[in-house]
């Protein structure tokens, strides 16, 4: 079988190249995209995501829906994806409240988990040093925003940035010098310097220690009581199968502890960086503080239960093909082409 002409095959050999490279780089997500490169700082906040809570009760809600826009570079800001995440988020506390207290930090978590990526975990700290460290550094090696519980867990904003005296890719020695927020209300009430200012607002540690306090619900008793609260992306290199403690018990010392939640349906499972675990195993009763934002919550962003981006592996569809258009171009460049029969006089026949 005669192949292509000749002069063809290259312009085959590059389509197919065109289409293994198109391939490897639809392979790669918007979340996992290449880390920045470090300028003393980064900041994931783009024009586009930030999203005003639709009702008082709803911060909790409006920070996912801002945490997903990052990640998945999108610009949603629809009431009802806000109300859909409320529900959700809920329906998954781990404490009884009242609608008015909102969503406690079990139940953020779980939004967050469901609606932004799966390796959030509640992270907990016994000093704010601590707490503004390891946010900072795993905000660098997931390319993913932090929640953070600020006014004593009555409100919850977005930290999308930060500078550092080093890059916490780099070396775990650098001191957090700067931050970058956005708080929902903004827009609902607006404030030069309170709840909330203008999105993607820069903040000095100092100023950013007056709004990230200590979680305290006076109505009960929770095991996120006095301690500093955040829910953190894990880096895929971070295990969290289980509980692990890097510090003081919670009767203890001025260390903190880090347990990384295992299963989701567990309530026992919080990720707290402040003996947490230790707490709720000695103590089960004392624990019920909830991370619902009291006066400014944000409206639950609905979405679809699953990944917006196909599961399906696309990318390496359009690899394979790639190399596959490579092999059968080499092969015809390959096989010699028969030569040319040049038939003789017939018999009888006389010039």
């Amino acid at each position: 079988m005669a192949g292509p002409p000749r002069g063809f095959r290259p312009v085959l050999g590059l389509v197919a190249t065109l289409l293994l490279s198109l391939g490897w780089a639809a392979s790669a997500s918007p979340a996992d995209a290449a880390f920045p490169a470090w300028n003393g700082g980064i900041n994931l906040y783009r024009t586009g995501v930030f999203s005003t809570q639709k009702t008082w009760l709803w911060c909790t809600a409006a920070d996912v829906q801002i945490m997903r826009n990052i990640k998945y570079h999108q610009q949603d800001h629809s009431r009802s994806n806000q109300s859909k995440y409320f529900s959700y988020m809920r329906g998954h506390n781990r404490y009884s409240l009242p609608l008015s207290a909102g969503v406690d930090p079990k139940g953020w978590e779980m939004g967050l988990r469901r609606y932004v990526d799966s390796r959030y975990r509640i992270q907990a700290y016994d000093t704010f040093s601590k707490a503004l460290k390891m946010a900072a550094a795993r905000m660098r090696r997931t390319n993913l925003p932090v929640a953070v519980a600020v006014s004593h867990g009555n409100h919850g904003w977005v930290l999308h940035g930060f500078t550092a005296t080093a890059d916490p890719l780099k070396t775990s020695t650098f001191t957090v010098t700067s931050v970058r927020v956005s708080g929902p209300l903004w827009g609902l009430q607006n404030r030069t310097f309170g709840y909330d200012m203008r999105p993607n607002t820069k903040l000095t540690v100092s100023q950013f220690r007056t709004f990230f306090t200590k979680w305290w619900y006076a109505p009960k008793r929770m095991i996120w009581d006095n301690t500093y609260l955040t829910i953190q992306p894990m880096p895929a290199t971070t295990s969290t199968a289980g509980a692990a403690t890097t510090g003081a018990a919670a009767g203890g010392s001025n260390g903190s502890t880090e347990a990384s939640t295992a299963a989701a349906a567990a309530p026992t499972t919080i990720g707290l960086e402040s003996a947490v675990p230790s707490v709720a195993a000695t103590n089960p009763a004392a624990s019920e503080r909830t991370a619902s934002l009291p006066a400014a919550s944000v409206p639950v962003e609905s979405t679809p239960a699953s990944d917006p981006r196909p599961t399906f592996p696309v990318g390496l569809v359009g690899a394979v093909v790639g190399l596959l258009l490579i092999a059968v171009v080499a092969t015809m460049a390959r096989t010699p082409r028969p030569p040319r029969r040049v038939r003789g006089p017939r018999a009888g026949w006389s010039s």
